[in-house]
């Protein structure tokens, strides 16, 4: 059985990806969760994480950092985590290489609290054009495969490693109460209301730790807890 360590849920959107793969495609796993602050690596994360970061998945005594490479690591015995066709595939590994390496903006300024809930926030020039960035993605995915025949609500028509990487984006979306385009909606609610989804946001609610620099946000945006 795998072990995976993550950070808060409430806060940690690395974390979120490789455990809601994990949850969707049902393999087992023990979670471990630990303290985070945001700030980066930190030297008491070695003892269980190479890099000093989270998530850090162990099979047996071999282990695996990054959220990307776990997905990909994971893929090997699980191929259906990728989408079957050959031009999906491609595609999925392009978008979920593209939210792994950019978004800063996006990151930096809407920080996932998936216990947040704003009464509507004024993106900035940089995260609007993120967003822009964000829809045109999915919109594309969804169209490519219809155009190949696939049927389903994620992204490529079965949930996969890329509806996976853009999870957290869906949190932000929802916490951060950002509008979101009619053609979209149908996926936005599909992942929203996806079961492993809704298990992470129990477990964020139930969590006590709170992290002031993502929390001044609730002021900021006049939002809710």
């Amino acid at each position: 059985m795998y072990q995976l360590y993550i950070g808060h849920q409430n806060y940690s959107s690395w974390s979120l990806r490789p455990w809601v793969l994990l949850k969707h495609f049902q393999v087992p796993f023990t979670q471990t969760v630990v303290h985070v602050s945001g700030k980066g690596a930190n030297a008491s994360h070695r003892g269980y994480s190479d890099n000093g970061l989270v998530p850090c998945l162990h099979d047996g005594d071999f282990r695996v950092w990054d959220s990307m490479a776990i997905c990909e690591y994971l893929a090997e015995l699980y191929p259906q985590m990728w989408p079957a066709e050959r031009q999906l595939r491609a595609r999925a590994r392009s978008i979920s290489a593209e939210m792994h390496s950019g978004f800063g903006a996006l990151r930096s300024q809407l920080p996932m609290n998936v216990r947040l809930r704003a009464q509507g926030v004024p993106p900035s020039p940089e995260v609007s054009a993120d967003l822009v960035r964000v829809f045109a993605i999915w919109r594309d995915a969804r169209q490519l495969a219809a155009e190949h025949g696939c049927g389903g609500e994620f992204l490529f028509g079965a949930f996969s490693i890329a509806d996976a990487m853009y999870a957290p984006v869906i949190w932000r979306l929802h916490g951060y109460n950002i509008a979101i385009p009619d053609d979209l909606q149908p996926y936005f609610t599909a992942m929203l209301q996806h079961p492993a989804m809704q298990e992470w946001a129990a477990a964020a609610a139930a969590e006590s730790i709170q992290l002031p620099a993502y929390d001044a946000l609730i002021a900021q945006f006049g939002g809710t807890r």
